[in-house]
């Protein structure tokens, strides 16, 4: 079906999709953003005959914002090496929980992803472990559900080299799979804010598991740690100077990628925005907190 048939509207429909497919594959808002961008560019740049020949204009798309985010995955790591400190996915808010990010229409990227499992801190990061070709190929397949045939023609390689990548990419999935965020991560989540609010280092101490990971995101544009906080106590008592440091901080329970989190706030600004996952016993296993100001712009809009 060419556009003729499709319609310049459902072309624009597409964007939904291919932002949520953009976004899990780069885990930034930004960077999704600009691949679809692009990808559009590309399209309406083809020839009006060549747009009437495309049968499926979203499967196109979709295909040629695999192959730019592709590309961005490839340059990534060398631009990472370059990052001040550790680098986190940016964090999405839910946008039932803003007003003015409802306000703020459907042309914010965040408003176009859909919150699930699939796009939770701790699946994020995970992905960041894969090979570009790994991270591709699992995410089209395993998440999106499309072909090998059609991931083919993103990786440009076999469908069966394309499956073996999705397997091995599974694996990795599954050897860092944590409990999944419910009821009890709300808990978990709500007893750190209040331990952390009244600066109880052995309340935290008690609700952090001993080998516990802190990673913290500054980008180099605010103060922050540049390696891993590791154990339990370490943790807990740098989650204390930080609230002796910041007099005036207040802590909100808000939903982040779709799991219950936490939003640092002083003088009405987003400063933190910290993700969570539990151990098997419900204790915290690993915080991540971003504080580049430049991954909090849908919290900033939204605060």
């Amino acid at each position: 079906m060419g556009e003729a048939g499709a319609g310049a509207g459902a072309i624009a429909g597409e964007r939904r999709q291919l932002i949520n497919v953009a976004y899990r594959l780069l885990g930034s808002l930004a960077e999704a953003e600009d691949a679809v961008q692009e990808a559009y560019a590309r399209w309406y740049a083809l020839p009006r005959g060549r747009r009437d020949d495309v049968r499926s204009p979203g499967a196109w798309l979709t295909t040629v914002t695999g192959r730019i985010c592709l590309d961005v995955l490839g340059s990534a790591r060398a631009r990472r090496e370059r990052y001040v400190g550790a680098w986190l996915p940016e964090p999405v808010p839910d946008r039932a929980e803003w007003g003015s990010t409802r306000e703020a229409g459907a042309t914010d990227p965040a408003h176009q992803v859909v919150l699930d499992e699939s796009v939770t801190m701790a699946f994020l990061v995970v992905l960041e472990s894969m090979t570009p070709a790994e991270r591709v190929a699992f995410v089209l397949h395993d998440v999106f559900r499309y072909p090998f045939a059609e991931i083919a023609d993103v990786l440009g390689r076999t469908p069966a080299a394309c499956k073996q990548l999705a397997a091995s990419a599974r694996r990795r999935a599954r050897g860092s799979q944590a409990p999944a965020a419910g009821s009890g991560q709300a808990e978990a989540v709500r007893r750190v804010k209040e331990a952390w609010e009244s600066k109880d280092i052995a309340a935290l101490v008690d609700l952090l598991d001993t080998a516990a990971v802190m990673t913290a995101d500054g980008g180099g544009l605010v103060g922050t740690v540049l390696r891993p906080v590791e154990g339990g106590v370490r943790i807990a008592q740098y989650m204390v100077a930080i609230a002796d440091k910041a007099p005036g901080l207040e802590l909100l329970e808000r939903s982040v990628n779709g799991a219950p989190g936490l939003v640092a706030r002083r003088d009405g600004t987003v400063m933190t925005v910290a993700s969570f996952e539990l151990a098997d016993d419900g204790r915290v296993a690993r915080i991540w907190a971003v504080r580049n100001p430049e991954k909090l712009g849908p919290w900033l809009r939204g605060g």
